[in-house]
């Protein structure tokens, strides 16, 4: 959204919001932006995110308060927690957990530059730390009867310390027994996205596999093999036609560290048809623990 971009908030420095006195601007989305800010009652910084009020609509309004809700609602040592909700004349706000690290986009990018082609991938070993984490927190989140709709390397946060995946941002969440059925909304990122998505479809827990599916293929590719397209519109209508599957090769062709099993595995989290996916995200965990197992023999 360029108005977001465009948008000015020094005024907001030194501001009181909530519990918390916004200190500095930390980034920016595609609907929000958020601060590193100063939470007076427990003396510790923390995050802070806004939707200003002059960019609402009804759908944004009603995404971001999912947002908070959603994530809200959910106790798992890898989703970021939130603190408090609230609005403000001019904006709506939730709080959580500042993260000191990175995001796994940003790992992703710095490998990519490598002169050597062979480590321009994520090594396999640590691709499957991250995974199993971040795949747990799904599955915790789905026995919720939330799906996050937008899983992508720029929404897990790396921990610096400890390495340890945090899921954020269900920006596009949707608690699945809510009142918005009627009116389903294209939301998430179109590498990522699964192909009932883009058709505006119920969408379950399945729908997250294929971007975890896509996501693991990613950080173990020097480059997604897509076929290709010329906008983003048209990457949507290649992943309604190729029913086969969007990407050209497999995994093994692009990485030759890989095997027959991690195709499978990986085509398998990202086939056309959900029914042809993993049932559950506990199912892709104990294929992926498996690999690992055989790896270390």
């Amino acid at each position: 959204m360029n108005a977001i971009a465009q948008l000015k908030v020094d005024h907001l420095i030194g501001a009181d919001v909530g519990t918390a006195t916004i200190l500095k601007e930390l980034a920016r989305g595609g609907m929000a932006i958020v601060f590193v800010a100063y939470q007076r009652t427990l003396k510790r910084q923390i995050a802070l995110k806004i939707l200003p009020k002059s960019l609402l609509t009804p759908a944004t309004a009603r995404r971001f308060q999912q947002e908070a809700e959603s994530a809200a609602i959910l106790a798992h040592p890898n989703i970021i927690p939130i603190y408090e909700v609230g609005e403000t004349d001019d904006f709506l706000y939730f709080t959580m957990q500042l993260v000191q690290g990175h995001s796994l986009s940003g790992a992703i990018d710095r490998v990519r530059k490598s002169i050597l082609p062979s480590r321009r991938c994520i090594p396999l070993e640590e691709a499957l730390r991250v995974m199993v984490p971040v795949l747990d927190a799904l599955d915790y989140a789905h026995r919720q009867g939330i799906v996050h709709r937008d899983i992508k390397p720029d929404n897990i946060l790396i921990e610096k310390h400890t390495q340890r995946p945090l899921v954020t941002d269900f920006g596009v969440a949707r608690i699945l027994r809510g009142e918005d059925e009627q009116h389903p909304m294209i939301q998430g990122t179109p590498i990522y996205m699964p192909p009932e998505q883009v058709l505006g479809q119920g969408i379950d827990g399945r729908s997250d596999i294929y971007a975890a599916g896509t996501m693991l293929f990613k950080m173990l590719s020097p480059d997604l093999p897509l076929p290709e397209f010329d906008s983003k519109v048209a990457l949507l209508k290649l992943k309604l036609r190729r029913q086969q599957g969007i990407f050209t090769k497999r995994p093994s062709e692009v990485n030759p560290l890989l095997d027959e099993t991690m195709d499978r595995i990986i085509l398998k989290a990202t086939a056309f048809r959900p029914e042809e996916r993993y049932a559950s995200c506990r199912a892709f965990i104990e294929d992926l623990q498996t690999y690992q197992r055989r790896m270390q023999n």
